[in-house]
Protein backbone atom coordinates (compact mmCIF):
# COMPACT_ATOMS: atom_id res chain seq x y z
CA UNK A 1 0.00 0.00 0.00
CA UNK A 2 1.36 3.46 -0.88
CA UNK A 3 1.35 6.13 1.81
CA UNK A 4 1.47 9.14 -0.59
CA UNK A 5 -2.18 8.81 -1.67
CA UNK A 6 -3.56 7.75 1.70
CA UNK A 7 -6.16 9.84 3.47
CA UNK A 8 -5.77 11.33 6.93
CA UNK A 9 -4.63 8.91 9.61
CA UNK A 10 -6.16 8.39 13.05
CA UNK A 11 -6.11 11.32 15.35
CA UNK A 12 -6.15 14.00 12.57
CA UNK A 13 -8.64 16.73 13.32
CA UNK A 14 -8.30 16.07 17.04
CA UNK A 15 -5.52 16.37 19.59
CA UNK A 16 -2.24 15.30 17.99
CA UNK A 17 -0.83 12.02 19.22
CA UNK A 18 2.80 10.94 19.47
CA UNK A 19 4.93 11.96 16.49
CA UNK A 20 7.61 10.13 14.58
CA UNK A 21 10.94 10.88 16.23
CA UNK A 22 12.67 10.85 12.83
CA UNK A 23 10.23 12.92 10.75
CA UNK A 24 8.01 14.67 13.28
CA UNK A 25 4.87 13.43 11.55
CA UNK A 26 1.85 11.59 12.99
CA UNK A 27 2.26 7.85 13.47
CA UNK A 28 -0.64 7.01 11.17
CA UNK A 29 0.76 3.78 9.73
CA UNK A 30 1.77 0.38 11.06
CA UNK A 31 4.76 -1.49 9.64
CA UNK A 32 3.95 -5.20 9.71
CA UNK A 33 7.57 -6.14 9.07
CA UNK A 34 8.99 -4.21 12.03
CA UNK A 35 5.69 -4.38 13.98
CA UNK A 36 5.95 -0.68 14.87
CA UNK A 37 3.79 2.40 14.26
CA UNK A 38 5.41 4.69 11.67
CA UNK A 39 4.63 7.91 9.81
CA UNK A 40 3.96 8.48 6.11
CA UNK A 41 7.54 9.61 5.53
CA UNK A 42 8.89 6.34 6.93
CA UNK A 43 7.09 4.39 4.22
CA UNK A 44 7.59 6.94 1.43
CA UNK A 45 10.53 7.37 -0.92
CA UNK A 46 13.73 7.02 1.02
CA UNK A 47 11.90 5.98 4.15
CA UNK A 48 13.28 3.13 6.20
CA UNK A 49 10.08 1.13 5.79
CA UNK A 50 9.69 1.59 2.05
CA UNK A 51 8.85 -1.77 0.48
CA UNK A 52 7.62 -3.22 3.74
CA UNK A 53 4.09 -4.48 4.20
CA UNK A 54 2.23 -1.63 5.90
CA UNK A 55 -1.30 -1.00 7.06
CA UNK A 56 -3.18 1.94 8.44
CA UNK A 57 -2.79 2.15 12.20
CA UNK A 58 -6.52 2.38 12.62
CA UNK A 59 -7.02 -0.87 10.66
CA UNK A 60 -4.48 -2.70 12.84
CA UNK A 61 -6.13 -1.33 15.97
CA UNK A 62 -9.55 -2.48 14.74
CA UNK A 63 -8.14 -5.95 14.10
CA UNK A 64 -6.82 -6.10 17.66
CA UNK A 65 -10.16 -4.90 19.02
CA UNK A 66 -11.92 -7.73 17.20
CA UNK A 67 -9.37 -10.16 18.58
CA UNK A 68 -10.02 -8.93 22.12
CA UNK A 69 -13.78 -9.24 21.63
CA UNK A 70 -13.37 -12.81 20.36
CA UNK A 71 -11.07 -13.67 23.26
CA UNK A 72 -13.47 -12.17 25.81
CA UNK A 73 -16.33 -14.22 24.38
CA UNK A 74 -14.16 -17.33 24.54
CA UNK A 75 -13.23 -16.57 28.15
CA UNK A 76 -16.87 -16.05 29.03
CA UNK A 77 -17.80 -19.45 27.58
CA UNK A 78 -14.86 -21.07 29.35
CA UNK A 79 -15.91 -19.52 32.65
CA UNK A 80 -19.48 -20.70 32.14
CA UNK A 81 -18.24 -24.24 31.53
CA UNK A 82 -16.11 -24.23 34.65
CA UNK A 83 -18.93 -22.75 36.73
CA UNK A 84 -21.24 -25.53 35.53
CA UNK A 85 -18.60 -28.15 36.32
CA UNK A 86 -18.11 -26.78 39.83
CA UNK A 87 -21.84 -26.33 40.46
CA UNK A 88 -23.15 -29.57 38.93
CA UNK A 89 -20.44 -32.19 38.32
CA UNK A 90 -18.35 -31.90 41.47
CA UNK A 91 -21.31 -32.03 43.91
CA UNK A 92 -22.55 -35.13 42.05
CA UNK A 93 -19.11 -36.70 42.30
CA UNK A 94 -19.02 -36.04 46.02
CA UNK A 95 -22.49 -37.47 46.53
CA UNK A 96 -21.66 -40.55 44.47
CA UNK A 97 -18.40 -41.10 46.35
CA UNK A 98 -20.23 -40.91 49.68
CA UNK A 99 -23.02 -43.20 48.42
CA UNK A 100 -20.61 -45.75 46.98
CA UNK A 101 -18.54 -45.69 50.15
CA UNK A 102 -21.67 -46.35 52.18
CA UNK A 103 -22.58 -49.34 49.98
CA UNK A 104 -19.04 -50.69 50.22
CA UNK A 105 -19.06 -50.29 53.99
CA UNK A 106 -22.37 -52.17 54.24
CA UNK A 107 -21.02 -54.98 52.04
CA UNK A 108 -17.91 -55.35 54.20
CA UNK A 109 -19.94 -55.45 57.43
CA UNK A 110 -22.48 -57.90 55.98
CA UNK A 111 -19.86 -60.36 54.78
CA UNK A 112 -17.76 -60.19 57.87
CA UNK A 113 -20.89 -60.81 59.93
CA UNK A 114 -20.84 -64.42 58.67
CA UNK A 115 -17.38 -65.03 60.05
CA UNK A 116 -16.99 -62.25 62.62
CA UNK A 117 -15.33 -64.46 65.23
CA UNK A 118 -12.49 -65.21 62.79
CA UNK A 119 -11.89 -61.83 61.23
CA UNK A 120 -12.79 -58.90 63.49
CA UNK A 121 -9.40 -57.36 62.80
CA UNK A 122 -9.99 -57.70 59.03
CA UNK A 123 -13.30 -55.91 59.36
CA UNK A 124 -11.67 -53.00 61.14
CA UNK A 125 -8.87 -52.83 58.61
CA UNK A 126 -11.20 -52.79 55.64
CA UNK A 127 -13.48 -50.18 57.18
CA UNK A 128 -10.45 -47.99 57.66
CA UNK A 129 -9.51 -48.53 54.03
CA UNK A 130 -13.02 -47.55 52.93
CA UNK A 131 -12.90 -44.48 55.16
CA UNK A 132 -9.47 -43.59 53.83
CA UNK A 133 -10.63 -43.99 50.23
CA UNK A 134 -13.73 -41.91 50.95
CA UNK A 135 -11.53 -39.20 52.50
CA UNK A 136 -9.17 -39.38 49.53
CA UNK A 137 -12.02 -38.95 47.05
CA UNK A 138 -13.48 -36.15 49.14
CA UNK A 139 -10.12 -34.39 49.39
CA UNK A 140 -9.61 -34.77 45.65
CA UNK A 141 -12.93 -33.08 45.06
CA UNK A 142 -12.07 -30.29 47.49
CA UNK A 143 -8.73 -29.83 45.73
CA UNK A 144 -10.58 -29.58 42.43
CA UNK A 145 -12.84 -26.92 43.91
CA UNK A 146 -9.85 -24.85 45.00
CA UNK A 147 -8.08 -25.34 41.66
CA UNK A 148 -11.05 -24.25 39.60
CA UNK A 149 -11.81 -21.35 41.93
CA UNK A 150 -8.28 -20.11 41.28
CA UNK A 151 -8.72 -20.73 37.55
CA UNK A 152 -11.93 -18.72 37.53
CA UNK A 153 -10.23 -15.89 39.41
CA UNK A 154 -7.33 -15.88 36.94
CA UNK A 155 -9.70 -15.90 33.97
CA UNK A 156 -11.64 -13.03 35.49
CA UNK A 157 -8.41 -11.07 36.03
CA UNK A 158 -7.34 -11.65 32.43
CA UNK A 159 -10.74 -10.71 31.10
CA UNK A 160 -10.86 -7.55 33.24
CA UNK A 161 -7.41 -6.56 31.96
CA UNK A 162 -8.39 -7.13 28.33
CA UNK A 163 -11.67 -5.27 28.75
CA UNK A 164 -9.71 -2.41 30.35
CA UNK A 165 -7.42 -2.23 27.32
CA UNK A 166 -10.38 -2.33 25.00
CA UNK A 167 -12.13 0.44 26.90
CA UNK A 168 -9.38 2.88 27.85
CA UNK A 169 -6.60 2.63 25.26
CA UNK A 170 -6.46 4.59 22.02
CA UNK A 171 -5.21 3.08 18.81
CA UNK A 172 -1.53 3.67 19.38
CA UNK A 173 -1.62 2.61 23.02
CA UNK A 174 -3.50 -0.52 21.98
CA UNK A 175 -0.91 -1.32 19.31
CA UNK A 176 1.87 -0.90 21.84
CA UNK A 177 0.06 -3.38 24.13
CA UNK A 178 -0.06 -6.09 21.47
CA UNK A 179 2.57 -8.24 23.17
CA UNK A 180 0.75 -8.00 26.49
CA UNK A 181 -2.54 -8.88 24.78
CA UNK A 182 -0.85 -11.93 23.27
CA UNK A 183 0.62 -12.98 26.62
CA UNK A 184 -2.72 -12.55 28.38
CA UNK A 185 -4.50 -14.62 25.73
CA UNK A 186 -1.82 -17.30 25.86
CA UNK A 187 -2.09 -17.42 29.65
CA UNK A 188 -5.85 -17.96 29.37
CA UNK A 189 -5.40 -20.71 26.80
CA UNK A 190 -3.12 -22.48 29.29
CA UNK A 191 -6.09 -22.96 31.63
CA UNK A 192 -7.54 -26.24 30.37
CA UNK A 193 -11.19 -27.17 30.66
CA UNK A 194 -12.22 -29.68 33.37
CA UNK A 195 -11.67 -33.32 32.43
CA UNK A 196 -13.09 -36.54 33.85
CA UNK A 197 -10.69 -38.07 36.37
CA UNK A 198 -10.78 -41.37 38.23
CA UNK A 199 -9.23 -39.51 41.18
CA UNK A 200 -12.66 -37.98 41.81
CA UNK A 201 -14.38 -41.38 42.03
CA UNK A 202 -14.54 -43.76 44.97
CA UNK A 203 -12.42 -46.84 44.16
CA UNK A 204 -14.71 -49.79 44.84
CA UNK A 205 -11.79 -52.21 44.47
CA UNK A 206 -10.44 -51.04 47.83
CA UNK A 207 -12.79 -53.45 49.66
CA UNK A 208 -11.49 -56.54 47.86
CA UNK A 209 -9.70 -58.83 50.27
CA UNK A 210 -8.51 -62.37 49.58
CA UNK A 211 -9.13 -63.33 53.21
CA UNK A 212 -12.60 -61.86 53.24
CA UNK A 213 -13.55 -63.51 49.92
CA UNK A 214 -12.35 -66.94 50.97
CA UNK A 215 -13.97 -66.90 54.43
CA UNK A 216 -17.21 -65.52 53.05
CA UNK A 217 -17.37 -68.15 50.27
CA UNK A 218 -16.64 -70.93 52.75
CA UNK A 219 -19.43 -69.75 55.05
CA UNK A 220 -22.00 -69.47 52.26
CA UNK A 221 -21.20 -72.70 50.45
CA UNK A 222 -20.78 -74.58 53.73
CA UNK A 223 -24.38 -73.96 54.77
CA UNK A 224 -27.50 -75.53 53.30
CA UNK A 225 -29.21 -72.14 53.21
CA UNK A 226 -26.53 -70.95 50.79
CA UNK A 227 -27.05 -73.73 48.24
CA UNK A 228 -29.81 -73.47 45.66
CA UNK A 229 -31.93 -76.38 44.50
CA UNK A 230 -30.79 -76.05 40.90
CA UNK A 231 -32.31 -78.34 38.26
CA UNK A 232 -31.83 -78.42 34.52
CA UNK A 233 -34.52 -77.35 32.06
CA UNK A 234 -35.11 -80.36 29.80
CA UNK A 235 -36.26 -78.08 26.96
CA UNK A 236 -32.75 -76.59 26.66
CA UNK A 237 -30.68 -79.80 26.76
CA UNK A 238 -28.51 -80.41 23.68
CA UNK A 239 -29.20 -83.60 21.69
CA UNK A 240 -25.59 -84.56 22.48
CA UNK A 241 -26.50 -84.77 26.19
CA UNK A 242 -28.65 -87.09 28.23
CA UNK A 243 -30.53 -85.69 31.23
CA UNK A 244 -31.20 -87.84 34.32
CA UNK A 245 -34.69 -88.29 35.72
CA UNK A 246 -33.96 -85.99 38.68
CA UNK A 247 -32.83 -83.29 36.22
CA UNK A 248 -29.43 -82.92 37.92
CA UNK A 249 -27.03 -85.05 35.85
CA UNK A 250 -25.83 -84.46 32.29
CA UNK A 251 -24.07 -87.24 30.33
CA UNK A 252 -22.29 -86.63 27.05
CA UNK A 253 -23.12 -88.75 23.99
CA UNK A 254 -20.92 -88.43 20.92
CA UNK A 255 -23.85 -89.47 18.75
CA UNK A 256 -26.72 -87.03 18.42
CA UNK A 257 -29.85 -88.30 20.13
CA UNK A 258 -33.22 -88.24 18.41
CA UNK A 259 -35.14 -88.55 21.67
CA UNK A 260 -35.51 -84.78 22.06
CA UNK A 261 -37.92 -82.79 19.95
CA UNK A 262 -36.46 -79.57 18.62
CA UNK A 263 -37.72 -76.25 19.97
CA UNK A 264 -36.64 -72.61 20.29
CA UNK A 265 -35.13 -73.19 23.76
CA UNK A 266 -32.99 -76.19 22.81
CA UNK A 267 -29.26 -75.96 21.97
CA UNK A 268 -28.89 -77.81 18.68
CA UNK A 269 -25.09 -77.99 18.29
CA UNK A 270 -22.96 -77.25 21.38
CA UNK A 271 -23.43 -79.69 24.33
CA UNK A 272 -25.06 -77.05 26.55
CA UNK A 273 -27.99 -76.87 28.96
CA UNK A 274 -29.60 -74.13 31.08
CA UNK A 275 -31.12 -74.42 34.53
CA UNK A 276 -34.88 -74.12 34.91
CA UNK A 277 -34.59 -71.16 37.32
CA UNK A 278 -32.97 -67.77 36.86
CA UNK A 279 -31.68 -65.33 39.48
CA UNK A 280 -32.08 -61.57 39.29
CA UNK A 281 -31.31 -60.41 42.84
CA UNK A 282 -29.67 -61.57 46.05
CA UNK A 283 -27.07 -64.20 46.90
CA UNK A 284 -27.09 -67.67 45.31
CA UNK A 285 -24.78 -70.70 45.40
CA UNK A 286 -24.70 -74.22 43.99
CA UNK A 287 -22.23 -77.07 43.64
CA UNK A 288 -21.43 -79.36 40.74
CA UNK A 289 -19.69 -82.74 40.82
CA UNK A 290 -17.10 -82.62 38.04
CA UNK A 291 -14.71 -85.44 39.05
CA UNK A 292 -15.80 -87.76 36.22
CA UNK A 293 -15.32 -85.28 33.39
CA UNK A 294 -12.21 -83.87 31.70
CA UNK A 295 -14.18 -81.48 29.48
CA UNK A 296 -16.91 -79.29 30.98
CA UNK A 297 -18.13 -75.73 31.50
CA UNK A 298 -19.99 -74.38 34.52
CA UNK A 299 -21.19 -70.83 35.06
CA UNK A 300 -24.06 -68.46 34.32
CA UNK A 301 -25.73 -67.11 31.19
CA UNK A 302 -28.39 -64.61 30.17
CA UNK A 303 -31.68 -65.95 28.85
CA UNK A 304 -30.92 -64.22 25.52
CA UNK A 305 -28.08 -66.67 24.88
CA UNK A 306 -28.63 -67.98 21.32
CA UNK A 307 -29.38 -71.68 21.10
CA UNK A 308 -28.92 -72.52 17.44
CA UNK A 309 -25.96 -73.14 15.17
CA UNK A 310 -22.26 -73.87 15.56
CA UNK A 311 -21.08 -70.26 15.81
CA UNK A 312 -19.65 -68.51 18.85
CA UNK A 313 -23.01 -66.85 19.57
CA UNK A 314 -24.19 -70.08 21.23
CA UNK A 315 -20.79 -71.31 22.45
CA UNK A 316 -20.38 -70.76 26.18
CA UNK A 317 -17.74 -68.17 27.08
CA UNK A 318 -17.34 -66.97 23.50
CA UNK A 319 -20.06 -64.32 23.63
CA UNK A 320 -21.34 -61.48 25.82
CA UNK A 321 -24.19 -63.65 27.16
CA UNK A 322 -22.18 -66.18 29.20
CA UNK A 323 -19.56 -66.34 31.99
CA UNK A 324 -18.04 -69.81 32.54
CA UNK A 325 -15.30 -71.76 34.28
CA UNK A 326 -14.07 -74.50 31.95
CA UNK A 327 -11.81 -77.50 31.90
CA UNK A 328 -10.21 -79.15 28.84
CA UNK A 329 -8.01 -82.03 29.95
CA UNK A 330 -5.46 -80.38 32.29
CA UNK A 331 -6.20 -76.79 31.17
CA UNK A 332 -8.54 -74.56 33.17
CA UNK A 333 -9.75 -71.06 32.31
CA UNK A 334 -12.42 -68.43 32.83
CA UNK A 335 -14.16 -67.22 29.68
CA UNK A 336 -16.48 -64.37 28.81
CA UNK A 337 -17.18 -62.56 25.53
CA UNK A 338 -14.38 -64.37 23.73
CA UNK A 339 -11.79 -63.43 26.35
CA UNK A 340 -10.14 -66.45 27.98
CA UNK A 341 -8.08 -66.18 31.16
CA UNK A 342 -5.92 -69.24 31.92
CA UNK A 343 -6.05 -70.49 35.51
CA UNK A 344 -3.31 -72.41 37.32
CA UNK A 345 -4.73 -75.11 39.61
CA UNK A 346 -2.61 -77.37 41.78
CA UNK A 347 -5.04 -80.24 41.25
CA UNK A 348 -8.26 -81.00 39.42
CA UNK A 349 -11.27 -80.28 41.65
CA UNK A 350 -13.79 -83.04 42.30
CA UNK A 351 -16.47 -80.48 43.07
CA UNK A 352 -16.93 -76.95 41.79
CA UNK A 353 -18.84 -74.36 43.80
CA UNK A 354 -20.48 -71.37 42.14
CA UNK A 355 -21.38 -68.31 44.18
CA UNK A 356 -23.36 -65.50 42.58
CA UNK A 357 -23.77 -62.22 44.48
CA UNK A 358 -26.00 -60.00 42.34
CA UNK A 359 -25.97 -57.14 44.82
CA UNK A 360 -22.19 -56.88 44.56
CA UNK A 361 -22.21 -57.96 40.87
CA UNK A 362 -19.73 -60.72 41.64
CA UNK A 363 -19.35 -64.27 40.33
CA UNK A 364 -17.05 -66.62 42.24
CA UNK A 365 -15.85 -70.17 41.47
CA UNK A 366 -14.74 -72.19 44.45
CA UNK A 367 -13.47 -75.62 45.45
CA UNK A 368 -15.49 -76.70 48.53
CA UNK A 369 -13.07 -79.44 49.60
CA UNK A 370 -10.04 -77.19 50.10
CA UNK A 371 -11.70 -73.84 50.66
CA UNK A 372 -9.83 -72.46 47.63
CA UNK A 373 -11.26 -69.60 45.60
CA UNK A 374 -10.43 -70.53 42.01
CA UNK A 375 -11.57 -67.35 40.28
CA UNK A 376 -13.58 -64.21 41.03
CA UNK A 377 -15.24 -62.08 38.35
CA UNK A 378 -16.41 -58.54 39.11
CA UNK A 379 -18.61 -57.02 36.45
CA UNK A 380 -22.02 -55.80 35.44
CA UNK A 381 -24.69 -58.40 34.66
CA UNK A 382 -27.37 -56.81 32.45
CA UNK A 383 -30.24 -59.15 33.32
CA UNK A 384 -31.46 -62.28 35.12
CA UNK A 385 -28.88 -65.09 35.08
CA UNK A 386 -29.40 -68.83 34.59
CA UNK A 387 -26.95 -71.45 35.83
CA UNK A 388 -25.47 -72.94 32.66
CA UNK A 389 -23.63 -76.21 31.97
CA UNK A 390 -21.77 -77.92 29.18
CA UNK A 391 -20.08 -81.33 29.13
CA UNK A 392 -18.10 -82.99 26.33
CA UNK A 393 -16.68 -85.91 28.32
CA UNK A 394 -18.63 -88.36 30.49
CA UNK A 395 -20.78 -86.83 33.26
CA UNK A 396 -21.30 -83.83 35.56
CA UNK A 397 -23.98 -83.59 38.27
CA UNK A 398 -25.52 -80.80 40.31
CA UNK A 399 -25.16 -81.53 44.04
CA UNK A 400 -28.55 -81.83 45.76
CA UNK A 401 -29.26 -79.79 48.89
Amino acid sequence: MSAENAGPGPGQGSEPGPLCLEHGQALSWFCCSERLPVCAACVGLGGRCRGHRIRRAEERAEELRNKIVDQCEKLQLQSAGINKYVAEVLPGKNQKAVSTASAAREQVIQRLGLVRSLCESEEQRLLEVVHGEEERAHQSILTQRVHWAEALQKLDTIRTSLVGMLTHLDDLQLIQKEQEIFERSEEAEGILDPQESEKLNFNEKCTRSSLLTQLWATAVLGSLSGTEDVRIDERTVSPFLQLSDDQRTLTFNAKKSKAYTDGPERFDHWPNALAATSFQAGLHAWKVNVQNSCAYKVGVALGQLPRKGSGNDSRLGHNAFSWVFSRYDQEFRFSHDGQHEPLVLLRCPDQLGVLLDLQAQELLFYEPASGTVLYTHHGSFPGPLFPVFAVADQTISIVSC
